[in-house]
């Protein structure tokens, strides 16, 4: 027998949660060819797993790599972890389907989180402009890096191509004019819809609008940022049944985080009351997000940043953010054009750096970055009983893998460069969480299952040959909240569709990553 690549001597564990057992495994073209005793045969190519174990893919569940996933860096800091396919469009806001307005606006809101998308064949060029289409923006990640992508439709970049900055219920037209674009979009290979109902537009929906947008989503789940997490998850929840109830689509929970005895009994009533739920987490008590998010109230228009920055200006900083003085020390400025010397401080300590009040530096990166600062920011919770919560909502069995990702700033959060290293280093090897053979339960089998990647997942002969070698003694997250990306270690060798992308830890150059239609 003679094969384009054997991976010789590891122990699998294949993605259905058997436990892991002694084989080889072939590869022809793109695909797995043999699994099991393979002594005999032959390849061009031979990839030494003694000692190690071979895994499907990961999938991230929840990253938001929509423009950096064109970054080297950031395709070996995805791969040094395991991860092998990305999906896009999350939190309701991404780049497509929209006019040259939408995409300028989900650009400009979203900037701390996504990033820009570039122009060019490096894609280093001026930003991109619209009009983009979901078949435009999947056909310019094909072949063109080094990891699958997946994508959501975006609730709020659609309501904003109808609608605009509107916080008026949609009309009747509005919601056809939505609909429309969803089939369009899913025709085009979108694996779901996502929401952001904390982001704006998306959060001027109402379960009657978001559950008409679901009705056409034939099995592909409707994956949301609900509207409250922590210990007002239950409002969010609530939400999440009613959507699910009234559309019949399968529900997928984004970063569900907060303590965990709030959390798991709302999982347990929604899959009682027969909702097809599952949800992502990732292993960290830390959040990143747009500064204006958390602290701007809901009477500022941050959708439209010209009315939002005039108010800001002019506001009475002794009643503008009542309330957030406890928050100060907790929020660590992750992105902030022209205000670079901010990145890595607290708010707090930014503002003792310049002798102003929080509120005051708050108000100046708001002004200074227009609405474009991001933050990491410190949950109440962070200590002994938060990790416990984290550990016991990752054991349950609807989780699935996701780091929520961001890439953008001089200081970002470390989950982007470790979170899945983390699953298998801190959270099997040394905690005992799951077992290895349920890590790429959740990590791979789990999740190709959740979004339609129907030949992904698992090590299984006819499968795409999405392929991850770990070091089981030595994989590990490395990246921490002062060093943010510090690349992990443990996983040198990983293919993509067949080919090594990765190869003693570094990039091979191969451009092997497809866009993954379900």
């Amino acid at each position: 027998m003679s094969f384009d690549l054997i991976i010789r001597g590891g122990r699998v564990l294949d993605g259905t949660g058997a436990p892991p057992f002694r084989a080889d495994v072939a590869v022809s073209g793109d695909r797995v060819a043999a699994v099991g005793r393979l002594e005999d045969a032959e390849a061009a190519t031979v990839i030494d797993a003694s000692g190690r174990f071979v895994a499907p893919g990961f999938v991230d569940c929840h990253v938001h790599g929509d423009a950096a996933v064109f970054d080297p860096a950031v395709q070996r800091a995805a791969l040094r972890q395991g991860v092998t396919t990305f999906v896009l469009g999350q939190d309701g806001l991404s780049f497509a389907p929209g006019s040259a307005e939408t995409v300028a606006y989900a650009s400009r809101y979203f900037a701390a989180v996504n990033g820009p998308l570039r122009e060019g064949p490096t894609h280093e060029g001026p930003p991109r402009e619209g009009p983009l289409s979901v078949a435009d923006l999947l056909g310019s990640y094909d072949r063109a890096v080094a990891v699958n992508t997946a994508y959501l439709l975006p609730h709020g970049t659609i309501r904003y191509d109808v609608m605009g900055p509107s916080s008026a219920p949609a009309s009747a037209d509005d919601l056809a004019a939505m609909l429309r674009r969803v089939e369009r979009g899913l025709a085009e290979g979108a694996a779901g819809l996502s929401t952001g109902l904390e982001y704006l537009p998306g959060r001027y929906a109402d379960a009657e609008e978001l559950a008409a947008l679901c009705r056409p989503l034939g099995g592909l789940p409707y994956v949301t940022h609900m509207r409250a997490y922590g210990p007002g998850a239950g409002v969010g929840m609530a939400e999440v049944v009613d959507i699910a109830s009234r559309s019949g689509a399968a529900v997928h929970v984004s970063h569900l985080h907060g303590p965990a005895d709030v959390l798991l009994p709302l999982v347990g009533d929604a899959l009682a009351r027969d909702v097809d739920l599952t949800f992502d987490t990732y292993p960290y008590l830390r959040g990143n997000t747009i500064l204006a998010m958390v602290v701007l109230p809901p009477s500022v228009p941050a959708a439209e940043t010209g009315r939002a920055l005039e108010l800001i200006a002019a506001a009475d900083l002794d009643e503008w953010w009542p309330g957030l003085d406890a928050s100060w020390p907790r929020l660590t400025v992750s992105h902030a054009p022209g205000m670079e010397w901010t990145e890595g401080l607290t708010v707090a300590a930014a503002a003792e750096r310049v002798g102003v009040s929080p509120a005051e530096l708050c108000r100046r990166l708001l002004i200074e970055t227009r609405l474009e600062a991001g933050v990491v920011s410190a949950r109440p919770d962070e200590g002994p009983e938060g990790e416990q919560s984290v550990r016991r909502v990752l054991r349950h069995p609807s989780q699935t893998g996701g780091s929520d990702g961001i890439y953008v700033g001089g200081h970002p959060h470390p989950r982007g460069f470790g979170a899945f290293a983390r699953f298998l280093g801190r959270h099997v090897r040394e905690l005992g969480d799951w077992t290895w053979e349920q890590a790429a339960v959740h990590l791979a089998g789990h999740p190709a299952r959740r979004f339609g990647l129907s030949d992904r997942g698992l090590v299984r002969t006819g499968f795409a040959a999405d392929l991850v070698v770990i070091d089981p003694a030595t994989v590990a997250d490395r990246a921490t909240y002062a060093e943010p990306r510090e690349l992990a270690t443990g996983v040198a060798d990983v293919l993509v569709s067949g080919v090594p992308v990765l190869a003693g830890g570094e990039l091979t150059g191969a451009l092997t990553g497809r866009a993954l239609r379900p």
